[in-house]
């Protein structure tokens, strides 16, 4: 299967160059062979330290990282001057080596519990580091970024795996307390007050995110992630309701106030506006073009190498899906989208299967936060939802998202190896029944 997938992205690599060029790639073989390589080294880590892990999960996501791959190739052929397939195989290679690091280190995952509160200490560190004077920078109207000299880190991504881990482990401490109830409204059992201390103290933190960093895809990415993994933990449909108005509302308001917030909810509402379209930064240029590459490509796509993602600013990141969209179309979207559904298909399984209570929350949060960025992403660029400058996992040029991302997949597969592996006494009679057949 992994030989499968890296041959798909060769096949679209070689795509590109016959649309654009009328011949193979010079470097295709090189590209092909790094890829290669990098996969069966994280492979050949995986079978040693996790033999039982779930065999899809590795394929799944090296096919969508190569197609990630091909896309930012083939907009750096149209001229886009940032887009760099070359730096994006280096940062999977960094990533890869992330990959194997975790999986050796990280025998048991079960350890993390005991470091619930570290954990969570230092996703409020690295979350709030950006506005630290002299260290965060501010690009593309957000205040995101941590800066050592030309290098820059977007340390958001790495603080959604430290709080999940946070989330898990206080959850599985508290959850009998967080599930009692209070007053039945209607027909639905209201927490009592006195818990509500999490919820908004969450709350808080992601309403700072979005009013002092200017960034609403981390603030409604971990706020959601812990509303959703309050409701795993207690089965309490009315936490998800308290968290939905909590949300909306505080958005609307700060909307009301600040005007950044405002302006993204706005522009949402009216693209088309003359106002935010020719606005220079800031505005829905960029949304519109997406749009318009979304429906230049229709149901089959234009082809490989046939579409101008170059039209689209920053294709090759924020907005590589709609680049994707013109050249794929439809079908090739769905396709996309199927991929990453079995992603998170597998992480849930996974926790499905795991034996303790961190084990399924921690298994079910990192797959929901894959899945609830995702539809962050496509919501925003489609127009469904305001934009949030999220990038698509695996596929958009970024080393933090990228570095970030593969050690979450590196904690599914060591959960899952966990989960999957028979008890030590069906390993020993499996033994013992092997020897006597000799």
């Amino acid at each position: 299967m992994l030989a499968a997938a890296v041959l798909i992205v060769m096949g679209a690599y070689a795509n590109v160059g016959l649309a654009l060029n009328g011949e193979i790639p010079a470097g295709m073989l090189t590209y092909g062979l790094s890829l290669g390589g990098l996969m069966l080294a994280a492979y050949l880590v995986l079978a040693k330290f996790a033999p039982w892990a779930d065999p899809l999960i590795l394929p799944l996501v090296t096919l969508v990282n190569g197609l990630g791959l091909v896309l930012i190739y083939r907009i750096e052929l149209a001229g886009e001057e940032l887009a760099s397939a070359t730096n994006q195989l280096i940062m999977t290679g960094i990533g890869v080596v992330l990959f194997t690091v975790t999986l050796i280190v990280l025998r048991d995952h079960r350890a993390l519990q005991r470091l619930t509160y570290t954990a969570g200490f230092a996703g409020l560190a690295l979350l709030i580091s950006p506005l630290v004077p002299g260290l965060g920078k501010e690009l593309g109207g957000a205040r995101i970024w941590i800066g050592f000299g030309p290098a820059t880190i977007q340390p958001a991504e790495f603080t959604k795996i430290a709080l999940v881990v946070f989330f898990a482990g206080y959850l599985v401490a508290k959850r009998d307390v967080l599930a009692l109830a209070g007053r039945r409204l209607l027909f639905i059992d209201l927490p009592r007050a006195r818990d509500l201390g999490p919820v908004l103290i969450t709350w808080a933190v992601s309403l700072g995110v979005l009013i002092l960093q200017k960034d609403l895809g981390s603030s409604l990415l971990l706020f959601g992630t812990f509303i959703v993994m309050l409701y795993v933990a207690t089965q309490r449909t009315s936490w998800v309701l308290i968290g939905i108005l909590l949300f909306v509302g505080g958005a609307f308001i700060a909307g009301q106030i600040f005007s950044h917030v405002g302006d993204r909810f706005e522009i949402w509402l009216d693209p088309e506006n003359p106002v935010f379209y020719e606005r220079e930064f800031g505005g829905s240029f960029q949304l519109m073009q997406g749009l318009f590459g979304f429906g230049s490509g229709g149901i089959l796509g234009t082809g490989l190498g046939q579409g101008h993602p170059e039209k689209i600013p920053l294709s090759f990141s924020d907005f590589i899906f709609a680049a994707a969209g013109e050249e794929l179309g439809l079908t090739g979207l769905m396709a996309l989208l199927l991929i990453y559904a079995l992603i998170v298909e597998r992480g849930l399984r996974t926790a499905i299967a795991a034996r303790d209570p961190f084990s399924k929350l921690l298994a079910g949060g990192l797959s929901f936060i894959l899945a609830w960025q995702l539809f962050i992403i496509v919501g925003g660029v489609t127009n469904l939802i305001p934009l949030t400058g999220l990038v698509t996992p695996f596929m958009s040029q970024g080393g933090s998202a990228l570095l970030a991302n593969w050690i979450l997949i590196a904690l599914l597969v060591r959960m899952s190896d966990a989960a999957r592996r028979p008890p030590p006494q069906a390993i020993q009679d499996e033994g013992l029944t092997q020897v006597f057949q000799r």
